[in-house]
């Protein structure tokens, strides 16, 4: 109960007094009030709350009204009981910094402290738990906090509800602090996930065998380093609605008990190494809206009758070793959301699944398994949709004119298939209004790429930001149309058989920062209009506020390197990607423009002339690949001034003279230079300038054929990238790029 301090009244008795002496009396009242009101509420306050709450000595942005000379039950963020005693100690998201002094522990009175959304650091005091004895709530979350967690043996025992997320925590989960509040049954959530605790999962300190008085609703142990099986014992925290440990190393199988938590509402367990088959028990937890677990080393069929669990809202199983058909039965989860099975190893015929029962679905990603069949026409009556992927599987047949009834589709990637008829796929899909994404790579083999100028009416593909058709073996011509799509911003049109001129009005698309046309018979030289190129040529390039979120993330993978994901195009590195084709001529000198760019490459081509000295503009560049080509004269000096650029290479040209030394350049080695007989200096350190003959003779080519390199290759998607369902966050670029088609050897996405 809170404590109230009555406000004192003084009034007039004299009823006749006029009314300037009636405004005196007043005055009065209120002159008294701020003179006396300090004295009294001062001594209300009990001497060691405030003396407690003094020392503290938070560091604040915004100061806090706390004064030695006021009563500290009415300070910003404290609430006292009736025994003047403060009870409350409230100051989320207050700006403060600093440790959390000893002094807390003389709050003896305490039962509910919430300091989460600062800035404090530091160890958490020593008799933290055992002095606050009265504690109900403790929040520490999203702060700065280090070290072991305190480890005593008489801790508070009316913890309710426990939040240490979000830290730096470490060492083992210490039973000491949980026994008291669960013996009590007091504690309903414990939180500590995002913390670098280690060791087992102390289950007997959370669920106490063969107790009633269990409270524990939620239990969230993710983002740590628990290591070892999930221990049994888990089944007698009776009331457990959720339970969270993904993205630790736990292993093993799930503990036959944990299908004993019949009010189990959500269980995520991502990003482990938990094997051996679901479990047919799973079906009993009939509550569940949130089935996780992905990211593991699952095996076998989704249990058969997984439609039991018709509450289901979220069934999220990619990257494990499942295998089977899709269940009759999961047509019975009737509320589902998202339904997410890529990566695994699952067949069938698509279309003998009923989908049309599923009205709620939004998201369904089934790439990367061994579906069969055609596109199944059920899908079409799923009016939610937002986002379908179907890559790296073995459908057949045609797009159907159906699929314009899913208006609210903006993410379809149907790569890596054995889809025909381009032009009319193209015809059916520029209705779907609302696209955003379009990934059809790998799918329309050896037909001819659609330039028809009506494929793009006012409406079709407007929304359109990325676009990618590589490794079709396309024939034709650049298309026309495609200077109608002012929103795209990503364009992959490599591995195909592309061939005339590139376009200059690629450089006139006000969006568009990554073109991959890398891989195929183009012949003409650089357009100086791609020097132009709004997307590369502005701040915009770089300007997070301009580029739109992905439905689905986006998956790289870099040559020797693990995959990256990327959930925002903003975190795509702004390139153009020209390598392999028969593109000749000088580098333009408007090069110098894009200044944004991150990614050049122009190798395996026909350019001769000097290397432009104005590509040192190009300050943020990354990646510079101008090998396999015809250019003569000096590598320009001035390049060592490019201070991001960690890939290079100049090999197999007619440059000569010496190799500049210093920035950058001290990080390359000999194969950045190779093949180019004219050239001296480190790191060329068989070659000394003293001894370089007078003629550079001939330099030795590899074929410029189209046959291009097997480790350019997409995954699942394209882009040399994947599009897929998936969990995360941007990564910074690889040296190697990867072109949008979708050739996979390993079940990768």
């Amino acid at each position: 109960m809170i404590k109230m301090k009555p406000n004192q009244v003084i009034s007039s008795k004299d009823e006749k007094k006029d009314i300037p002496t009636t405004q005196l009396i007043f005055l009065g009242q209120w002159v008294f009030v701020l003179l006396f009101l300090p004295c009294c509420t001062s001594a209300a306050c009990d001497q060691v709350d405030r003396n407690a709450l003094l020392s503290l000595a938070f560091k604040v942005s915004s100061p806090l009204n706390w004064s030695a000379s006021s009563d500290c039950c009415h300070w910003e963020g404290i609430l006292c009981g009736l025994d003047d005693r403060v009870v409350h100690l409230w100051l989320p998201g207050r700006g403060l910094s600093g440790s959390i002094s000893p002094a807390i522990t003389n709050l003896t009175f305490l039962t509910h402290l919430n300091l989460s959304n600062n800035r404090l650091l530091g160890l958490l005091p020593d008799r933290l738990f055992s002095s606050l004895f009265r504690l109900q709530v403790l929040d520490l979350s999203f702060n700065l906090l280090n070290g072991h967690l305190p480890i005593l043996s008489n801790g508070a025992r009316k913890l309710q509800i426990v939040d240490l997320s979000s830290n730096y925590f470490n060492g083992t989960i210490p039973s000491s602090i949980l026994l008291p509040s669960v013996a009590s049954g007091s504690l309903m959530i414990f939180n500590v996930s995002n913390n670098s605790f280690a060791g087992s999962i102390p289950i007997n300190a959370f669920c106490k065998n063969g107790s009633n008085q269990n409270s524990l609703t939620l239990l969230d142990l993710s983002f740590n380093e628990l290591i070892d099986s999930i221990p049994t014992g888990l089944g007698s925290c009776s009331k457990l609605q959720v339970f969270r440990a993904g993205f630790n190393a736990l292993s093993g199988p799930l503990p036959d008990d944990i299908f004993d938590l019949v009010d189990l509402q959500q269980l995520s367990l991502p990003v482990n190494r938990l094997s051996g088959p679901i479990g047919v028990g799973i079906v009993r937890l009939t509550n569940l809206t949130i089935l996780e677990l992905y990211s593991n080393e699952f095996l076998g069929p989704i249990p058969v009758q997984i439609g039991n669990l018709f509450r289901l809202v979220k069934l999220v199983l990619h990257i494990n070793n499942l295998t089977g058909s899709l269940p009759p039965s999961l047509a019975n989860c009737t509320n589902l959301s998202t339904l997410n099975l890529r990566v695994n190893y699952m067949s069938g015929e698509l279309s003998a699944f009923n989908f049309s029962t599923l009205q709620h679905l939004t998201t369904l990603d089934l790439g990367n398994n061994n579906f069969s069949g055609e596109l199944p026409q059920s899908l079409f009556s799923c009016k939610s949709l937002t986002a379908v992927r179907f890559a790296l599987n073995q459908l057949e047949g045609q797009i159907s004119p159906e699929i314009v009834g899913l208006e609210s589709l903006a993410f379809l990637s149907i790569s890596n298939n054995f889809l025909t008829n381009a032009t009319g796929a193209f015809r059916i899909l520029r209705g779907c209004r609302n696209l955003t994404t379009l990934v059809l790579s790998k799918s329309f083999m050896n037909e001819p790429l659609p330039d028809d100028e009506n494929l793009v009416d006012p409406d079709g593909f407007q929304n359109i930001q990325v676009f990618a058709l590589g490794g079709c073996n396309f024939t034709g011509q650049v298309p026309t149309w495609l200077a109608k799509l002012k929103n795209l911003q990503v364009l992959d049109l490599s591995f195909n058989l592309i061939n005339g001129s590139i376009p200059g009005w690629l450089g006139s698309l006000p969006n568009l920062f990554y073109m991959d046309l890398s891989n195929n018979l183009l012949t003409g030289g650089f357009p100086k209009k791609l020097c132009g190129m709004p997307g590369l040529a502005s701040k915009k390039a770089i300007d997070p506020a301009d580029r739109s979120y992905m439905q689905l993330p986006v998956f790289v993978m870099p040559q020797n390197a693990s995959y990256q994901q990327y959930n925002q195009l903003s975190s795509l590195p702004p390139a153009i990607y020209l390598g392999n084709n028969r593109l000749g001529g000088n580098i333009p000198i408007e090069i110098g423009q894009l200044q944004f760019i991150l990614v050049l490459d122009l190798s395996r081509n026909s350019f001769s002339g000097s290397i432009p000295d104005q590509i040192c503009f190009l300050t943020n560049l990354e990646k510079l690949d101008l090998s396999y080509n015809h250019l003569s004269g000096e590598i320009p000096a001035s390049i060592k001034s490019l201070h991001f650029l960690s890939s290079f290479s100049v090999a197999y040209n007619d440059l000569q003279g010496l190799v500049p030394s210093g920035g950058q350049f001290n990080t390359f080695t000999n194969s950045s230079f190779e093949g180019n007989p004219g050239l001296c200096g480190p790191p060329m350190l068989s070659r000394s300038c003293l001894e370089m003959p007078r003629s550079p003779g001939v330099v030795f080519r590899t074929t410029n054929t189209h046959t291009s390199e097997t480790k350019k290759i997409l995954i699942a998607l394209v882009f040399g990238i994947f599009f897929g369902i998936g969990f995360g966050i941007g990564f910074s670029i690889d040296d190697a790029k990867i072109p949008f088609l979708g050739w996979c050897m390993n079940k990768l996405i």
